[in-house]
């Protein structure tokens, strides 16, 4: 029994390390958007920080406009950015928990 605990907190241990592991990771992966005639370009990490902001000219003359580009743009960027990282950390840590009985969170 006193082996079998041991065993399960050794595991859990190494899937906290793999989760710190792929959290560092994921500061390399970049997901790109851009809005739908490619006049605004937004790139983040998988952790959801920004990185660069590629503005055409011809927003630069309308600021309402500018203003809704970057919101709908960024929100898509943001709403992938957080579907890589949910999928990367949930499947590290489907694969690091150790089997409980009646313990089934990730099926």
């Amino acid at each position: 029994m006193l082996g079998d605990l041991m065993g399960m907190m050794g595991k859990l241990k190494e899937t906290q390390e793999k989760v710190e592991a792929t959290k560092q990771r994921l500061n390399t992966v970049l997901i790109d958007e851009q809005s739908n005639d490619s006049l605004l370009k937004i790139t983040l990490t998988a952790n959801r920080e920004l990185k660069e902001i590629k503005i055409d000219d011809a927003l630069l003359e309308d600021k309402e406009q500018l203003e809704d580009y970057l919101i709908l743009t960024l929100n898509k960027a943001i709403k992938k950015a957080s579907d890589v990282n949910d999928a990367e950390l949930a499947a590290v840590a489907k694969d690091g928990m150790p089997n409980i009985p009646g313990m089934d969170m990730f099926k």
